[in-house]
């Protein structure tokens, strides 16, 4: 199995006969990030702007000081939480930039080749489950897998130690024969904790940004590289 604290520099083999359950995150992972980044760091703070007869500046910064104070919380990624504390509809905000939601490259390819291996699918994500229908509704993410499992449904975030027990008694994966993809590193390290035995970092997030590398676990900028048996190391 791959190890999850591979070496700068070495390459290691992803052994996908010890693999039956594929936990793999939605957005920054399978879908292209920048629509989030896009929205929450570029336009609500430009809507907001206007509304509070503020700089965009000054704007973007109350607003990066707002999403800070409850990092870590479900309210980081509630969308009705977001709407009623700046005053804006955040719901009808996604529904109108939808256009820019969409699969990183490769993602559908992998996705459609797990199921051909005959492994289960579950995307986790810590995302509000308004926002997971609009972007399943744009995407067809949902035909992908067999379930969609966001952080409301668990009760914990998953960079939080709480999230994965209690999310392996709602899914009922085995640790020891489950791969974890994801590009958010304090959830990787939480499930390390807990036990997963193949971790792989997603460095490519965004289409609109470079690939960042982790320094602490095996880290791939597309998804299809996985499915030879190789991955791009840390």
């Amino acid at each position: 199995m791959m190890s999850q604290r591979a070496a700068s520099g070495t390459s290691s083999v992803l052994n996908w006969d010890g693999i039956d359950d594929v936990l793999i995150d939605m957005d920054g992972t399978l879908l292209d990030r920048h629509f989030d980044n896009f929205f929450f760091e570029e336009e609500l703070p430009r809507r907001y702007a206007v509304m509070q007869g503020l700089s965009f500046e000054v704007s973007r910064e109350r607003l990066m000081a707002m999403y800070r104070s409850v990092e870590g919380e479900l309210a980081w990624t509630d969308l009705h939480y977001w709407s009623g504390r700046v005053g804006i509809d955040v719901v009808a905000m996604h529904r109108e930039l939808q256009h820019l939601i969409g699969f990183l490259p490769g993602a559908e390819d992998f996705l459609r080749a797990v199921r051909i291996k005959g492994k289960r699918l579950i995307v986790l994500t810590n995302a509000h489950d308004t926002g997971v229908a609009i972007k399943s509704a744009k995407t067809g993410l949902d035909r992908h897998v067999d379930r969609i499992v966001d952080a409301f449904e668990v009760g914990y975030l998953k960079m939080r130690t709480e999230y994965w027990p209690a999310c392996r008694r709602l899914v009922g994966f085995d640790p020891s024969r489950s791969l974890y993809v994801d590009d958010d590193e304090t959830c990787l390290i939480a499930a390390r904790h807990y036990g997963i035995a193949t971790i792989i970092h997603s460095a490519k997030s965004s289409s609109q940004l470079p690939p960042v590398r982790s320094s602490n676990f095996v880290s791939v900028e597309h998804l299809p590289a996985l499915l030879n048996g190789r991955g791009s190391a840390c």
